[in-house]
């Protein structure tokens, strides 16, 4: 079974692939996709898309996996620029027939570390801990990627 963990956004989008068979969970691949900041909102979204689609054609998965959207009566510009990310996320995987599972931020945190409320560095450790990486997670982008995609693996497994 092969899960892809997406952090949609328009300036980095994360995301780590895992590959399991139930006893071993390994990664496959893990990184960033950034956007060049200065280019036009709507290529951002196609780059973010073709990108995507790349990471689809090549690792085949089964599942895509990804944090619900969430927006802070503050900030609601960040959740709609985040919801254009994830629907060009969406869109491919519905191109490629990939079913597309959202949790929410605190489900995803507290089944890596037992604690809903999480920072990103203790996220960090427990992934790097729980997938055995022998290397530092570089993006906090890419952590909770693989964050996303661990607690689904979590979930098919009745954990």
């Amino acid at each position: 079974m092969v899960i892809v963990g997406i952090d949609p956004g328009l300036h980095i989008t994360g995301y780590g692939v895992l590959q399991s068979n139930g006893a071993e969970t390994r990664v496959l691949e893990a990184g960033i996709i950034k956007t060049d900041k200065s280019r036009d909102f709507e290529l951002k979204l196609n780059e973010i898309y073709s990108e995507i689609g790349k990471i689809i054609k090549q690792f085949k998965p089964d599942y895509i996996a990804v944090e619900e959207l969430y927006s802070h009566y503050a900030h609601p510009k960040t959740a709609i620029i985040m919801g254009h990310a994830r629907g060009v996320l969406f869109l491919q995987a519905a191109r490629n027939n990939i079913p597309v599972i959202s949790y929410a931020s605190t489900r995803i945190k507290k089944s890596l570390t037992g604690n809903g409320r999480a920072t990103k560095d203790q996220v960090q450790r427990m992934i790097k801990s729980v997938l055995k990486l022998q290397n530092d997670i570089a993006s906090p982008d890419t952590a909770d990627a693989l964050a996303a995609a661990w607690c689904h693996h979590n979930a098919l497994l009745g954990q």
